[in-house]
Formats: C-alpha cells, sequence, structure tokens
C-alpha cells in the first residue's frame, strides 16, 4: 500500500508516536486530530472556544494543504468537545472555515482531551493535485 507521513512546521508536531496526516495512493489524506497549539510558539492559544476553534483549523488547514488537500476538499471531520454546550459557539467558527465543502461530521463531548484543550477536530479529505 502506498502510503506517504505527512509532517509540516506550519502545524504543531505531533506529540506523540503519530504523523500529522497519512496521504494513501495519492488520493485520500486521513489527519490526526489537532489540537489549538500555536505552531510557532508550541503554546496553547489563549482564549474562549471560538479562539480555541479557530487556531484547531488553522492547524487543520495547514496539515491538509501539506499533503496536497485544502479544507474544501474535506469529506469527513469528527469534532471532539470537552463541554457539548461549547457545539453552537464551535460551530460559528466551524462554518466560517468549512461552509462551502459542508462536509458530514461527527461531534462527541468527551472527558478530557490532550493537554486539557477544549475542542479536537480530525479530518478526511481528497487529495487536490
Amino acid at each position: 500500500m502506498a502510503l506517504q507521513k505527512i509532517l509540516t512546521d506550519k502545524a504543531p508536531a505531533p506529540i506523540g508516536p503519530y504523523s500529522q496526516a497519512v496521504v494513501v495512493h495519492e488520493k485520500m489524506i486521513f489527519t490526526a486530530g489537532q489540537i489549538p497549539l500555536d505552531p510557532s510558539t508550541g503554546k496553547i492559544v489563549d482564549g474562549d472556544i471560538k479562539a480555541q476553534t479557530r487556531q484547531v483549523l488553522k492547524n487543520l488547514a495547514a496539515v491538509l494543504a501539506a499533503g496536497g488537500a485544502s479544507l474544501n476538499s474535506v469529506v469527513k471531520t469528527t469534532v471532539f468537545l470537552k463541554d457539548m454546550n461549547d457545539f453552537a459557539t464551535m460551530n460559528e467558527v466551524y462554518s466560517e472555515f468549512l461552509r462551502e465543502a459542508s462536509p458530514a461530521r461527527s461531534a462527541v463531548e468527551v472527558a478530557r482531551l490532550p493537554r486539557d484543550v477544549r475542542i479536537e477536530i480530525e479530518a478526511i479529505a481528497v487529495v487536490e493535485k
């Protein structure tokens, strides 16, 4: 099977033994979950769920771009929220980034996320190049 591991410095480096994303047969890209780390500082962004969601989606866009895809080619996302009460606010920011693609989506509340962030998002997309 033809797998290409993706690693870009425009998104936070993996904090464990995994890739930022993997491209399969030059057609599909599967990303790892992105959290609201600023790739230039390695620190969690300050702010509420809007600020954290915005950083997560910027990180996701950077990883997708490194693999030859974009937010417009996303077919599925999974959103992990620390508090489902943040869903509507997260959705406002999410729609700014993914309105055009309108991918299928699952959203779940979880007990805890890495570094105690409020949100993590992973995606599957079609490679555009």
